[in-house]
């Protein structure tokens, strides 16, 4: 039995003011494209299906055009809401969308209702866990000592009954660590102060495979079949490194699991570029890359710029954010940290900001008038 395995979608996100919703129905078709060509017996969507609780309706719309591309092709998909989402708006219409093969994870209630598959060696049994906090399990299982993530999440599988005989799968969202294994989690992550979200990855031993939604970086955790997917584009700079794909899982026999990474091509790539700004805009510096990929530019030229990123997006049109680094910003930066923020204005502040975002010092004129604004803000305030 072949599974596909996505999550962390994040239909509707925006990245620096950026609408990425092309991009995201980009990919998408790509994922059908790959479904329709592998002809997968199911798809297993681990997540975060939103970037926000209460979506667009150019999101909803686009996720609802997915859903449809999959049932056309008649292959089951199972699907749950991720810390993102809101888990009411993910179960709304699951059981009429079950009759479709279109399988919603509904909210939680204390108990999971696995769906059964069967191929050549059996039945698989899908169980579809949404993102859960200690407090949803608690209020099922009252007089139990549920603190914390772990001990949530070891209540809910404790409470299961699991047929070893048959292959069993775990589609969840949620923050699994293994012991040896580095976390690397990127900045379009959710991340919980002291990590109290943190599970242990022994807690699904009994499971044949888990597929995890949370992390953006496609990676298994203390054994090979506990597995993120990974989102499918690049969601923030730290993530440029990524090369993001689907996972595709081949159940065989009970003990017998392959995985693979089908690679994904985004319409436009993430990516970082620095050096000085007459060599980034040599035809030499940029005749092999995608001009309209989204690009962080670092200028390391020591000289002012004059509209540096006027000039920067002359060639490359989809800039989203620039910085300097040189001596100038370099000393800046030393003096900022070492002193107190505490003994600064906010005059002081707003033009240590301005000179490292534009590389050039705030004219008395432009002083005059932040002046001016901070003064009526504090009236405002008093």
């Amino acid at each position: 039995m072949k599974l596909m395995h996505l999550s962390d979608l994040h239909i509707g996100k925006r990245l620096n003011e950026v609408n990425l919703i092309e991009d995201q129905a980009y990919i998408l078709d790509q994922i059908i494209t790959l479904a329709g060509t592998i002809a997968p017996d199911g798809i297993l969507l681990a997540g975060d299906i939103y970037d926000k609780s209460m979506p667009s309706s150019e999101a909803i719309r686009l996720f609802d055009d997915f859903l449809s591309k999959i049932a056309q092709l008649k292959i089951p998909c199972f699907v749950i809401s991720g810390n993102h989402d809101s888990p009411e708006r993910i179960a709304f219409g699951s059981s009429i969308m079950a009759g479709q093969n279109i399988f919603m994870s509904k909210v939680f209630n204390g108990k999971i209702e696995p769906v059964s598959l069967t191929d050549a060696f059996g039945e698989v049994m899908i169980y579809m866990l949404p993102f859960i906090k200690p407090a949803h399990v608690k209020a099922f299982h009252e007089g139990a000592n549920i603190e914390s993530y772990e001990e949530a999440l070891s209540q809910v599988i404790e409470s299961l009954t699991l047929d070893q005989s048959k292959r069993n799968v775990l589609v969840m969202h949620q923050f699994i660590t293994g012991k040896g294994t580095a976390v690397d989690r990127s900045d379009s992550e959710s991340i919980s102060v002291g990590g109290s979200d943190n599970i242990d990855v022994s807690v699904f031993k009994a499971f044949d495979y888990v597929a995890l939604g949370h992390l953006h970086k496609p990676h298994s955790i203390g054994r090979e079949t506990v597995r993120y997917a990974g989102s499918p584009l690049k969601y923030s700079f730290s993530e440029t490194q990524h090369i993001k794909s689907v996972t595709l899982i081949t159940l065989n026999e009970k003990g017998s699991i392959l995985i693979d990474a089908l690679p994904l091509v985004p319409k436009r790539d993430l990516r970082k570029i620095k050096g000085p700004i007459d060599a980034l805009l040599s035809k030499e510096r940029y005749r092999d890359t995608n001009l309209e990929d989204y690009i962080h530019v670092t200028l390391t030229d020591e000289s002012e710029i004059l509209d540096a990123i006027g000039r920067m997006r002359q060639v490359y049109p989809n800039i989203m954010s620039i910085d300097f680094e040189n001596n100038r910003s370099r000393t800046l930066s030393n003096k900022t940290g070492a002193d107190s923020l505490d003994d600064k204005t906010d005059l002081e502040l707003f033009s240590e900001f301005y000179a490292l975002q534009n590389n050039e010092v705030l004219c008395e004129e432009k002083l005059a008038i932040v002046r001016d604004l901070l003064e009526k803000l504090g009236e405002e305030q008093r």
